[in-house]
């Protein structure tokens, strides 16, 4: 009893993680539609930013979705400082930070990234 009872726990345990890994998966054609607040500095090869500090501001074509996701939730918290990406982030819901992650690690924006 006490064996089916721990492997019935394990298989939930598995369900829930399963669902939790989906759930945060995003969908690419909802990051495309709110890829305008990203573009004006990301879109442009070679861009370098002069606000707070001047520095090459990043590629986000063919980065990988959880590090987008991760990066934004930490601008979101404040663990990370950049005033433009904490502003945007702030107003970003989980599944649209899920969804912006999506369409930036797709082929669609590997693609247009090179």
């Amino acid at each position: 009893m006490k064996r089916h009872a721990a492997l019935s726990t394990v298989v939930a345990a598995a369900f829930v993680a399963a669902g939790a890994l989906h759930a945060a998966e995003g969908d690419p054609a909802a990051g495309k539609a709110k890829t305008s607040m990203c573009a004006g500095c990301h879109g442009i090869g070679g861009y370098k930013t002069a606000f707070p500090e001047v520095y090459s501001v990043p590629k986000l074509g063919g980065q990988h979705a959880a590090y987008i996701v991760k990066a934004l939730q930490a601008y979101k918290s404040g663990e990370r400082a950049h005033p433009s990406m904490r502003a945007i982030a702030a107003g970003l819901s989980e599944k649209e930070m899920a969804d912006l992650a999506a369409y930036y690690a797709s082929d669609t924006a590997r693609s247009a990234a090179k």
